[in-house]
């Protein structure tokens, strides 16, 4: 660190590559009837679409780690710059003012893979894969859920074998975003079936390229298919591969999970940049301004995402300041699930059969695709039920829910 560069040295270096690799964004403002009015949790896109993102994505998150804002918090011998998250939070408040290439591709690989292989993997693996992932090289997706195992991933059936120096994994898994294109998986495994079900779990490193793995998309009901199903029959993977102790893949689960309700409640998934605006324009336009129940509900939209906003503040800062991610997260996960479903619910009240039926009409039909997407959020990264059992027993030291009997 003695050789660290000051603060003000390094944002003018970040001007200067960014000044030189991208265009400053102009001023935008919301205004009722003008540009695309889609709107959606999730940007569903062709596969045309998709390939296209994915090399801008790559090709930018290249130049951005060669010019050594790649990983600006993360170990030198990774790859990283080993700087302060002060310098990692300036430079994304920097970025921003600029229009770069989206990189949701690495939303998965960077926000929880990353974290995981840092925390759990050896210093092979570490060296192997992270220098890449950082660089965009790599893509990494998260293997947990199954379809009798989705928020009780301690009921996964996923079995992994020892042979040797190698393990055999045979199962299925499902709800698996990115895993079309993704390179490696983090996979979660039983291989002790005796055990009590939160014992015997073991995280791997799939290769999602070698003979063996599946991947089929899931059609949802918006229309898109961002999630897939991954089955694996005999994939061999080798012991240097695994993430952790033999049969305590649990705990590194628990670095995942964190990580991921970090990501998504503090990410916003689509409403934190839904600006006030476009309810405020939407309830003028239709003549619902003075409606009392529609101008209540867009004052209780308004303080819960505000109120959401500050607690993620507080839990970001928490992260900033070199504190993993904790129960709190789930917090923020469960405030932006209930915030979306009152976004959902206000928006229906305000579009009527407009939101049901395509007349043409600009941004009113569009909407349902948002509507239909905020299911899929409830369930994704934990639903809300186990949130909220994860924040009374974890957060607010409440007595366990009864177990089930026979």
């Amino acid at each position: 660190m003695s050789d660290a560069p000051d603060l003000d040295t390094f944002l003018s270096d970040a001007h200067a590559f960014l000044d030189a690799s991208a265009s400053r964004r102009g001023e935008s403002r919301f205004v009722w009837g003008e540009g695309d009015d889609r709107v959606g949790v999730l940007e569903e896109k062709s596969p045309e679409q998709e390939r296209a993102e994915v090399a801008a994505a790559k090709e930018w998150k290249a130049k951005e780690f060669d010019a050594g804002f790649g990983w600006i918090t993360g170990p030198s011998e990774y790859g990283g710059r080993a700087l302060p998250r002060d310098y990692d939070r300036a430079y994304r408040e920097l970025a921003a003012k600029y229009d770069t290439p989206s990189t949701t591709p690495f939303g998965i690989s960077l926000g929880m893979v990353a974290p995981t292989i840092l925390a759990h993997g050896i210093p092979e693996v570490r060296e192997r894969y992270l220098r890449g992932m950082y660089r965009g090289e790599v893509i990494g997706c998260q293997l947990f859920s199954e379809p009798i195992a989705g928020s009780d991933l301690a009921g996964i059936q996923t079995r992994a074998v020892r042979d040797g120096d190698e393990w055999v994994l045979t199962g299925q898994k499902v709800w698996t975003s990115n895993a079309q294109y993704s390179d490696i998986g983090e996979i979660i495994t039983r291989t002790s079936p005796d055990k009590p079900k939160h014992k015997g779990l073991t995280m791997f490193l799939v290769d999602m390229r070698v003979p063996g793995v599946e991947v089929r998309p899931l059609r949802q009901m918006t229309g898109g298919a961002s999630f897939n199903e991954v089955f694996f029959e005999e994939v061999r993977v080798h012991d240097s591969h695994r993430l952790g102790d033999v049969d305590e893949g649990w705990t590194v689960a628990l670095t995942t999970l964190m990580n991921e309700r970090a990501a998504i409640g503090g990410g916003g998934a689509g409403v934190g940049t839904m600006s006030m605006t476009r309810f405020l324009e939407m309830a003028r336009h239709f003549g619902l301004a003075d409606d009392p129940l529609v101008r209540q509900g867009l004052a209780d939209v308004y303080i819960r995402m505000s109120v959401a906003h500050y607690t993620n503040l507080r839990a970001m800062a928490k992260i900033r300041a070199g504190q993993l991610p904790g129960p709190e997260m789930s917090i923020a996960k469960l405030a932006l699930t209930q915030n979306m479903q009152r976004v959902a619910q206000l928006v229906s009240d305000m579009l009527g059969p407009r939101l049901a039926a395509d007349s043409g009409e600009w941004g009113t039909y569009a909407f349902g695709e948002f509507v239909l997407g905020v299911p899929g959020m409830r369930v994704a990264g934990g639903t809300d039920e186990v949130m909220r059992n994860i924040v009374g027993e974890r957060v607010l030291g409440l007595p366990k829910e009864p177990k089930v009997t026979a």
